[in-house]
């Protein structure tokens, strides 16, 4: 089994103290909650696997997000975003970041995506709470597996609810359904609306852009930032640098901490063509490559086409779910789950088993080193693989 170096560092202290620097009115003392242990019961609604048609047509299928009343009149949560991105980084500033020093961040040389949340401490039902803010279309994609997944969440943030972690739920004394008094900039009843995984460590909340406005909640107190390269201590001190000595920057993904990825054997799955990309990703990895986690096949199934949902091609002529170019799928290719006829590069019952013969051929059900040099086999870049352990990592502590 292979091991993953990622342990996330609580950013809510960094915004509350850059928010309190700033003199911001949504500042309050007070001790904050934690982020929830454990793991939620349940599962991410992953795209199902329909049947294959002629054409070499997709066969992902992707959720829609269902329409929402709004508490204003703005456009409903975006849809589930084709990729999940990590974040690797995290940048504040006392009364918010610049546009130029946001722009300044995106610029640097291996950021490959960035984030602007908006940020206090506030009080919900009289206790103090770390809340964030963003747009969902720009949020969704950068929250954990399960919480992406999840329309009502969606539904619920959209609606201007609050959406809460766990413990939150517990400590500030919440019940679904019902509003509560929430004291920042200005004092408002704002509904409950779910509970979720947040993946932002120490934070108790997050809301929509137009409530964090309403609240006074601090514009760009800080920016996740994802660099899935192993340059983080120069980038680093690139961000500083940007930030001209002004705020913090923390790395969220530190290197020497372990984590163990889940294994799934035959014996643990169920038999049969599978129902949905979950399904496939743990049948496949534990028929066709025993030993590897079926994480990092869910992790690269999402980083490449969004589970079925962008098949390509793709700049470089890659095709399907696992994104293969024809001359590797010539050689790797296979027939899987009782499939018949040639393998079809555009069909995931045939294309995620291929994926998880070529990763155990170069060692992938070895762990350690065996599985990094396998990942960067199936695609050469360093920021690849740190972008899929990460990920996997992220899917392993939901469903472990």
């Amino acid at each position: 089994m292979g091991h993953v170096t990622l342990r996330r560092t609580s950013i809510a202290a960094l915004i509350t103290a850059c928010v309190a620097a700033a003199g911001c009115a949504v500042a309050f003392t007070g001790g904050t909650s934690s982020q929830p242990a454990g793991t939620q019961s349940s599962l991410i609604s992953l795209p199902a696997i329909v049947p294959a048609v002629s054409g070499g047509q997709p066969f992902g299928d992707g959720a829609a997000a269902p329409s929402a009343t709004r508490h204003s009149s703005v456009p409903a949560p975006a849809a589930m975003p084709r990729q999940l991105i990590v974040p690797d980084l995290v940048a504040a500033v006392p009364g918010g970041l610049t546009q130029r020093q946001i722009a300044g961040i995106r610029r640097l040389a291996g950021v490959r995506a960035v984030l602007p949340i908006d940020g206090g401490q506030i009080r919900i039902n009289g206790k103090p709470a770390e809340v964030l803010g963003a747009a969902a279309g720009a949020l969704r994609s950068w929250t954990p597996p399960e919480t992406a997944g999840s329309d009502a969440v969606w539904a619920a943030f959209g609606r201007g609810d609050l959406v809460t972690s766990s413990a939150a739920v517990r400590s500030l004394g919440l019940r679904r359904g019902h509003a509560y008094p929430v004291t920042a900039a200005v004092q408002a009843q704002v509904p409950f609306g779910v509970s979720a995984l947040l993946g932002v460590p120490g934070v108790d909340a997050v809301v929509d852009a137009q409530r964090a406005t309403q609240l006074g909640l601090v514009k760009n107190v800080a920016v996740l930032i994802n660099a899935p390269g192993d340059q983080l201590t120069t980038l680093t001190s690139r961000v500083r640098s940007v930030l001209r000595g002004r705020g913090q920057v923390v790395r969220l993904v530190p290197v020497n901490v372990t984590t163990n990825l889940p294994v799934q054997t035959p014996a643990q799955v169920p038999t049969g063509v599978p129902g949905n990309y979950l399904q496939l990703y743990q049948e496949s990895a534990a028929q066709y490559c025993p030993g590897l986690s079926w994480t990092v096949l869910a992790a690269i199934g999402e980083i490449e086409s969004g589970n079925g949902q962008n098949m390509g091609p793709s700049s470089a002529g890659a095709l399907g779910p696992m994104q293969f170019l024809p001359s590797t799928w010539a050689v790797w290719g296979i027939d899987a789950f009782g499939q018949t006829g040639p393998p079809n590069i555009m069909n995931p019952l045939d294309a995620v088993p291929s994926a998880a013969r070529l990763l155990c051929a170069d060692g992938a059900a070895a762990g350690g080193a065996s599985l990094y040099r396998a990942i960067f086999d199936y695609n050469h870049a360093d920021w690849y693989v740190n972008e899929v352990l990460a990920l996997a990592q992220e899917y392993a502590r939901e469903y472990g």
